[in-house]
């Protein structure tokens, strides 16, 4: 049916391209970041803390609002800033690969960080890996001290996904936690990436891939559909 914002065509006029858009085959990626292609940065804060009840993650707890207020405390509890997570951030690298899958996958797709992490954590890494696009989080901060966060929207990542699809793009995801599944779920294809036993088990319908060269032939691959 000619939609009808376009009015009639009259004899002889040439068809208009939304009128083809079901034809069109765009492929667009969606990435995880921690643990996909840098260091989780709450793991890293226990290491240099000291505080190992900081070293869990959504690969261990799939309820983020109960993992957050519990960071939340525990900040608190000992005195932790913001500035003191941020120099931690600034002392970290990419995953060893992570650039060049980056670099290469972005030359040939389309691609979009979606994370649960917040914009005054990224920085630091999105620059050590060439500013790719991020759709993140934003924390509440009073005196640099962090008292809050807030969600873009609940369930960003598969929301983000959905908007994608309805957009006519072919969505490949990957990522490797809890938090990731729903988007993989709303992905035309997805893949879990070194995720942890338990996620893969739980969710054994996705390929799991451990290496990079693999998972940028299984995303090309699906690209290619």
């Amino acid at each position: 049916m000619r939609p009808p914002w376009l009015g009639p065509r009259r004899a002889g006029q040439p068809r208009r391209v939304l009128e083809h858009c079901g034809t069109v085959k765009q492929a667009l990626v969606t990435l995880d970041m921690e643990g996909v292609l840098t260091p989780e940065i709450w793991i890293a804060v226990a290491e240099k803390t000291g505080i190992p009840e900081l070293r869990r993650t959504t690969r261990d707890e799939p309820d983020y609002d109960k993992l957050m207020r519990e960071r939340l405390t525990i900040l608190d509890n000992n005195g932790l800033k913001l500035s003191d997570i941020q120099a931690v951030i600034g002392a970290l690298e990419p995953l060893p690969g992570a650039r060049e899958f980056l670099d290469e996958l972005r030359s040939v797709l389309q691609v979009i960080i979606l994370s649960d992490t917040f914009e005054q954590f990224a920085s630091p890494l999105l620059r050590k890996l060439g500013w790719p696009t991020l759709l993140c989080h934003r924390l509440v901060v009073e005196n640099d001290r962090i008292t809050d966060y807030q969600l873009r929207i609940p369930e960003q990542k598969q929301r983000a996904v959905a908007a994608f699809k309805l957009l006519n793009y072919h969505v490949i995801s990957g990522g490797d936690s809890y938090n990731d599944t729903a988007m993989l779920c709303e992905a035309h294809v997805g893949f879990l990436f070194r995720a942890p036993e338990n996620v893969k088990k739980q969710f054994p319908q996705f390929k799991a891939i451990e290496e990079y060269r693999d998972f940028l032939s299984a995303i090309k691959a699906a690209a290619s559909v």
